[in-house]
């Protein structure tokens, strides 16, 4: 299953290497001047919408030369005529401003989750003449100009979309992606940065963890140069797909420049769990992670030397520079990276693609640096956010925006819990999550416990408020037996439910000493 989109690309009568871009719109601000006055440069892509279904199996009035042939897709199901005029409209145009068109490219999304994939039918045309003049929210490109704005980026300047690069840039480059398995689906997109979608032992309502490829086709001359951490001719970020797919990682390992750089986010298994498959068909591969993240992968996974890191090194990828980015929060020595060239910023799990990510109370996590690394990467001003779990985000500074305002809600509830009465933790998850299902709720305990610990060191809590992980256990215990009393298990003896409970709880307590929580809450911040 997929939902389909409908991209245009419209030729220039007067120049056939140009072709028209909207101007997209951006998200909606927040209201705050706060975080509005962060504002993402402006995005230029293909104008497209939604393709949808036939409903009446009427046949389309406008004809797509090549679509017959196509064995990929049959647009005869699909409501053309009416994308194909939604999209026109957008650019002030209409369906007889356009000579024929013809069916260019239909391309299959990666399936990076949740929900399904998005695929896109390109579909090219050429105006007429005299109807070439565009002002405003379009521009005339082609496909050199728009390679400068991808790959000569500059802080603030205006940016080129992944249709463009979809459908007219990637094919006429040398990509590294063109050595990979034709049965995996990726995208590439800055041109040079692959991304790859891998099933992974990740939490819901995601299934995969993003493997990131850089491999430029040319290479530096400046390998004696020693103010970079490490050289290499390509460099993997976070391989942790599971073990059921360790064929394909092998397959993309064998595929990639011995010379191979591998940078680790942080040391969750779905980040890590493929390094044991690297090590074993590339022993010579350099390993870049934080000192704290190496105490924690397992030795099964990595027994080799490694490179530790701490932020600020330069690593040199072919003729490209990537930055490495302290960036605790999510843990104590979670990292990101900057491709310095197309400025896309790596975020390991700091954002996700859909809700946001919990921090690991167990390893670090800490609100406050979380907080803190948030503007440290609104004020890199990245072009794109290419996340662990799911799509590249196309507006960086409304995402991370859009986050801060999300935890701090969270807090504006702990502290309206705790005017109302709480005075526990237990209170407070009893109050914010009160919606949740119970068993949940040890989890939900941490992410509130590092909320509590922030409020707490701006000294915005009350002295009678008791943080501590022991009454929350002990009460929780008693709220889920009671639960599973009341709806799933009246005839279960007391003792037995004692000695369940006793045990939950203390499982509970240990979990939050030891465990590593890494979840995502989908539709609000965490």
């Amino acid at each position: 299953m997929a939902t389909h989109n409908l991209a245009v690309i419209l030729k220039n009568p007067s120049s056939d290497a140009e072709f028209l871009l909207l101007k997209q719109t951006p998200p909606p601000k927040f209201g705050e001047d706060q975080y509005d006055s962060y504002v993402d440069s402006d995005l230029w892509d293909l104008p497209s919408t939604l393709l949808n279904l036939q409903h009446d199996h009427s046949h389309s009035g406008i004809v797509i030369q090549g679509a017959q042939s196509s064995h990929n897709i049959d647009l005869t199901k699909f409501d053309v005529q009416l994308a194909l005029t939604g999209v026109l409209e957008k650019l002030g145009l209409k369906v007889n401003d356009v000579g024929e068109w013809s069916l260019f490219k239909y391309v299959e999304e990666a399936e990076f989750g949740p929900g399904f994939p998005v695929n896109t039918v390109f579909i090219m045309g050429k105006l007429l003449d005299g109807n070439q003049n565009c002002q405003g929210q379009c521009k005339w490109m082609s496909t050199e100009s728009c390679l400068t704005w991808l790959l000569e980026v500059k802080p603030c300047s205006d940016r080129v979309g992944p249709l463009v690069v979809l459908a007219l840039i990637n094919d006429s480059l040398q990509s590294a992606a063109r050595t990979l398995p034709p049965t995996l689906r990726y995208q590439e997109y800055p041109p040079g940065v692959v991304i790859l979608p891998l099933q992974s032992k990740t939490r819901k309502p995601f299934l995969t963890t993003n493997l990131v490829i850089f491999a430029p086709k040319q290479v530096s001359d400046t390998v004696g140069d020693c103010s970079f951490v490490a050289h290499g001719d390509a460099l993997i970020v976070d391989p942790g797909c599971r073990h059921e797919y360790h064929e394909e990682l092998k397959q993309i390992v064998a595929c990639l420049p011995e010379k191979l750089i591998v940078f680790v986010t942080h040391h969750h298994l779905d980040h890590v769990e493929g390094l044991s498959i690297i090590q074993k068909c590339n022993p010579n591969a350099t390993l870049l992670a934080h000192e704290n993240t190496m105490r924690r992968i397992r030795k099964g996974d990595w027994s080799l030397g490694y490179t530790s890191v701490s932020g600020e090194e330069d690593i040199l990828v072919g003729g490209h520079r990537l930055t490495v980015i302290f960036a605790p929060g999510h843990t104590d020595s979670h990292m990101a990276l900057l491709d310095v060239s197309t400025n896309s910023l790596i975020v390991g799990d700091h954002c996700v693609g859909q809700g946001s990510a919990a921090l690991d109370i167990t390893s670090g996590g800490n609100m406050t640096e979380y907080f803190q690394t948030s503007y440290k990467f609104l004020e890199l001003s990245p072009h794109t956010l290419i996340p662990m779990h799911g799509r590249v985000n196309l507006w960086p500074k409304n995402m991370l925006c859009g986050y801060l305002k999300n935890r701090r809600s969270r807090e504006e509830s702990i502290l309206k819990a705790i005017e109302n009465g709480a005075a526990t933790l237990f209170d407070i998850v009893a109050n914010v999550y009160s919606g949740v299902d119970r068993s949940l709720w040890t989890a939900a305990a941490s992410n509130v416990r590092l909320h509590v610990d922030h409020l707490d060191r701006q000294k915005k809590l009350p002295k009678r408020f008791h943080k501590t992980w022991v009454p929350f256990f002990l009460r929780w215990t008693c709220a889920y037996v009671s639960s599973r009393i009341q709806f799933k298990c009246p005839k279960l003896k007391i003792s037995s439910l004692l000695i369940t409970g006793t045990v939950i709880g203390i499982a509970g307590y240990s979990l939050g000493k030891k465990a590593c929580f890494h979840l995502s809450e989908t539709g609000k911040g965490a």
